[in-house]
């Protein structure tokens, strides 16, 4: 009986486009894992869904004035389009919003209320006047505790991964309004996580297998001691809570989601005609369990999940390893969709070959620390390895071979340096089951790429071109050994870039899908006597012109929130006012804006504007102005504003999908060239996509006629 791998992989909030972190933190990874496992004889099942209920999706909503419902539909469709594309091989990519998923949470919840682990209890909670409302965690921002940033959630520091209670907050505020909320009470019921504590320490102490960081991460938060945590909260969109009297409230999404790994096989199973079948990955002793997910997820893989299963059903499988990932950064700064910042799947998707990415993000996967996503670096290792070092290597092989022989020839008498060459094929693939059987990605990687470095080191030191001459035998015999090795590339590489091993088995005449074969099988024999087909080239060469995703002007400029934090008048003009301005962690600096006539200098002072940063300062009657506000203006003589809503100072201004790539310095004539207008909504524009603040869409502060230019 083959043995069986589960693969649960973290759910992506349906709230915005995916990008690259995503891939490299849990996606890719997961994928990598299990197609290694598929062809290493492994029963796989790997699931995953968009996470479609909390605050992420309702906060999207209410900036784009529309009902969650459409937010999810949208980037759900798109999340499985570029899964896909993407490569990513998922049993099943669900989502939470199906029934399904609703009656196996539900029923767990229940389970749990009756065996008295999920109690109630009067809290304290916050209720912001101005909104009338309660307020859910991720509607509360504030001060963390523990690090003291400035910008933490309700429920989790992103900064410091600290998970906490909104009530540890500083400084905490109103992420709709601003405003400061009060404390009132209400009830909500709690899953009683420090009855587990015990158990879990208990568990975890052979877990010698996982990452350190991992290991360390888990074991300080046994250490600190567990607290029980609300497992309701006051939304109107999730689950329904099954018990009487929280009819107006949903179950919360932290509790929701981790289940999405059992429903989702559920779902699977019922789907494939047998509705146990699921059974046999979640009751099976010998059924190993992986998660894959970046490191801001470890406690809720590592401890939350298990003490649900240890509460709910002690049969079911516990997870056998938590491979959590590190953070993919571009310029040091985290992906982040709330913030836009990011290299967004569905554009580079557009311009780039998918195993060009694949091949950049596992060779720079966060695995043990956080990474960058650097374009140069991504144009030069494409250049100088992929096609390099792995495609060269394969090229150069089969385009002697067709103009030589044909076919692919026959092997004869080896020497040392064959013996020793097929040697380092198995040698290769002992070491490289290794590294990927404990989810060593990088390092399999290179391992993988060592032998494409000895391919062409023996294609070298062979010198077919001169054998051929003086004796054809001998000549065949390189260039097999040499197609063996192609071959076993395309083994070994088939869990990295799929795309372009199923290529390279076609040219070696197979007509099987690679990835359904098994490993040792596939590497055991050649396709000798196949009649080569002229080759084409895997790869190509990229130029550092296209050292960007986005091809686009608006990528080059740096809006960022200002807050004005002084006003004078111009001493040598009567339409302009001297404006001082707090970006934040940006500092501050002053410009010169010519809105006098529209604005008082009451109306100005202390409020929050969009300026570009990156233009080049100018000096305006006599005056340095380092940057420029945006306004709309219409046909009717009305100046107005941009208003970015309460974002703090020093906050990125961004459009979804366009990636940020500022230059030092942007010329105003460039600027320029970038056409912004106003819609019927009074939101901002650019080629038909929305500005955006952290607070949501960005918008004239004024009425203003539709179509108004932006400049």
């Amino acid at each position: 009986m083959k043995d069986r791998i589960f693969i649960g992989v973290a759910w992506p909030y349906a709230n915005g486009s995916l990008h690259l972190g995503h891939i490299a933190g849990c996606y890719l990874p997961a994928d990598i894992f299990a197609r290694f496992c598929r062809m290493n004889d492994k029963k796989v099942l790997m699931v995953s869904g968009s996470d479609e209920h909390g605050t992420p999706i309702t906060i999207s909503a209410e900036n784009e004035k529309t009902n969650p419902k459409n937010i999810v539909d949208r980037y759900h469709n798109e999340h499985i389009e570029n899964m896909k594309q993407f490569g990513i091989s998922f049993d099943l990519f669900t989502r939470t919003t199906k029934d399904n998923h609703k009656l196996v949470v539900q029923e767990i919840f229940r389970v749990l209320y009756d065996k008295e682990y999920i109690y109630n209890e009067t809290v304290e909670a916050y209720f912001c006047k101005n909104c009338n409302r309660f307020l859910p965690d991720r509607y509360i921002e504030g001060t963390c505790h523990n690090c003291f940033h400035e910008k933490a959630r309700g429920d989790q520091c992103d900064e410091c991964g600290n998970i906490h209670d909104p009530n540890e907050l500083l400084d905490v505020r109103c992420k709709i309004c601003g405003h400061t909320p009060e404390i009132r009470s209400s009830d909500h019921l709690f899953f009683a996580l420090s009855k587990f504590e015990e158990k879990l320490k208990s568990w975890i102490k052979d877990k010698k297998h996982w990452k350190s960081s991992v290991f360390k991460f888990t074991q300080n938060w046994l250490n600190e001691g567990l607290h029980d945590r609300a497992i309701t909260r006051d939304i109107n969109w999730g689950i329904e809570v099954p018990i009487t009297g929280f009819e107006e409230k949903r179950i919360y999404v932290w509790f929701d989601a981790v289940i999405g790994y059992l429903s989702a096989s559920k779902e699977w199973s019922n789907n494939s005609g047998d509705p146990n079948n699921w059974i046999n990955w979640w009751k099976n002793t010998k059924a190993k369990h992986y998660y894959f997910l970046a490191k801001d997820n470890i406690p809720f893989h590592t401890l939350i999940w298990p003490s649900i299963i240890m509460g709910y059903d002690d049969s079911l499988n516990l997870p056998y390893d938590i491979p959590a990932n590190e953070y993919l950064k571009i310029k040091g700064e985290q992906f982040s969709k709330s913030k836009g910042f990011g290299v967004w799947v569905p554009e580079v998707l557009k311009k780039y070959d998918v195993d060009s990415i694949r091949y950049y993000l596992s060779i720079n996967m966060p695995e043990n620390k956080d990474s960058n996503w650097s374009w140069n670096d991504f144009i030069i290792k494409n250049n100088d390895e992929l096609v390099g070092t792995y495609g060269n290597f394969i090229h150069r092989v089969f385009t002697f071979s067709y103009k030589n022989f044909g076919i692919i020839p026959k092997r004869f008498d080896l020497d040392e340096l064959d013996n020793n060459t097929l040697d380092k094929i198995k040698e290769t693939s002992i070491e490289l089951k290794k590294a990927l059987n404990n989810c060593n990605f990088k390092k399999g990687l290179k391992i993988a790429m060592s032998l494409a470095q000895h391919g062409n080191y023996y294609f070298d030191q062979k010198q077919p071109w001169k054998l051929i001459k003086s004796d054809e035998e001998k000549c065949g015999t390189i260039l097999n050994i040499c197609l063996n090795i192609v071959n076993a590339l395309a083994v070994f590489m088939t869990p990295y870039l799929p795309f372009s091993s199923q290529k390279i088995w076609r040219m070696l005449g197979y007509d099987n899908n690679i990835e359904d074969l098994n490993w040792d099988e596939a590497l055991s024999h050649l396709n000798v006597g196949f009649n080569l087909e002229k080759p084409k080239t895997l790869f190509d060469k990229l130029s550092i012109e296209e050292g960007m995703i986005e091809e686009d002007l608006f990528s080059n400029i740096d809006l960022r929130v200002a807050k004005v934090i002084d006003v004078k008048e111009h001493p040598d003009a009567d339409k302009l006012l001297i404006l001082q301005i707090d970006l934040g962690d940006l500092g501050k600096r002053v410009i010169v804006a010519g809105i006098k006539q529209y604005y008082s200098k009451e109306e100005i002072m202390g409020k929050n504007i969009i300026i570009i940063t990156n233009l080049k300062p100018a000096k305006i009657r006599g005056i340095k102005s380092n940057g420029m506000l945006l306004a709309a203006t219409d046909s009717s003589g009305i100046v107005s504003l941009l208003n970015p809503n309460d974002s703090n100072p020093g906050s990125r201004i961004f459009i979804e999908g366009i990636t940020y790539n500022p230059d030092d310095i942007v010329e105003f004539e460039k600027f320029k060239e970038i056409k912004m207008k106003v819609d019927e909504k009074q939101q901002i524009i650019y080629k038909n996509k929305i500005l955006k603040s952290e607070k949501g869409p960005v918008r004239s502060d004024k009425s203003v006629e539709k179509g108004a230019i932006v400049s």
